[in-house]
């Protein structure tokens, strides 16, 4: 993994080549060129596509995962196997298959026709909801998984602490569970955020390619325009953001952990 990764990073130190490939003059004009204004506005873009992505993930998974954790401990395989469901097909075919529901003559809208509506069909395809959506969906049971990790884990004798104390079931939930999952949703989080902005499958099938994301944008200078080392450029500046991002989700969960283990001494 590690050799063809800095193979394909160390042709951002070069040229590209007159009918395109690479030309071995060294340049950090490749660099320059990602933080053009033009290129700075497609990561913004994916960042916040992303980060939209999480949270939504992050709204959806919490309560999947706590009722999860709070059921019979016999039921919960079940619960999990139907929450990991999605990943026993490809993910083209999920992405497919919301192609299917979204389009004007898609599930979706036949639905609303046979409900009275007789407005023109709703444009749901093509849109950023809709590449939200798939990201959401195709995400998701890593975040619950994730958070359902945490909160399993947890010492059912704090939240009896906290109610022999007086809390009842909202503050607790708050001031103790809550607290003590947030490494599960740290983690859960940066998952989505890291997988959604460097995705270019969904952005290419429900965008329709009118919202370029950085994958695509990767994708296009390795496969259409032929600038190899531009677009291991672009490689090298989302690698950074990963790495960057991973690091500061380590240090919180581990600071987090530490805080624990202090709270239940």
């Amino acid at each position: 993994m590690v050799v063809p990764c800095l193979l394909v990073l160390s042709y951002a130190f070069f040229q590209r080549g007159v009918w395109g490939g690479i030309e071995y003059t060294f340049t950090l004009e490749n660099f320059a060129r990602v933080a053009d204004p033009l290129y700075a506005k497609i990561f913004l873009n994916s960042a916040r596509i992303a980060l939209t992505t999480t949270a939504i993930a992050i709204l959806i998974a919490y309560p999947a995962a706590y009722a999860i954790s709070r059921a019979p401990r016999m039921r919960q395989p079940i619960l999990l196997f139907f929450a990991v469901l999605p990943f026993w097909s490809n993910y083209l075919i999920r992405t497919y298959a919301w192609m299917v529901l979204l389009n004007r003559e898609g599930l979706i809208n036949n639905m609303l026709r046979s409900f009275g509506y007789t407005g023109e069909p709703l444009s749901l395809l093509y849109t950023e909801a809709a590449v939200i959506t798939g990201l959401v969906y195709n995400y998701l049971p890593f975040v619950i998984l994730a958070i359902y990790s945490t909160l399993s884990r947890l010492n059912p004798e704090l939240m009896e602490a906290s109610r022999d104390l007086g809390a009842g079931p909202v503050r607790t939930f708050f001031r103790v569970t809550l607290p003590l999952s947030l490494p599960g949703v740290a983690a859960g989080g940066v998952f989505v955020f890291v997988l959604s902005i460097g995705n270019f499958v969904t952005p290419a099938l429900l965008g329709g390619g009118r919202f370029q994301m950085v994958g695509n944008l990767v994708y296009d200078q390795f496969l259409t325009a032929n600038d190899w080392p531009f677009g291991a450029a672009l490689g090298a500046a989302l690698i950074v953001t990963m790495i960057v991002l991973l690091f500061v989700q380590a240090r919180a969960t581990a600071r987090a952990s530490g805080e624990s283990r202090e709270a239940q001494a």
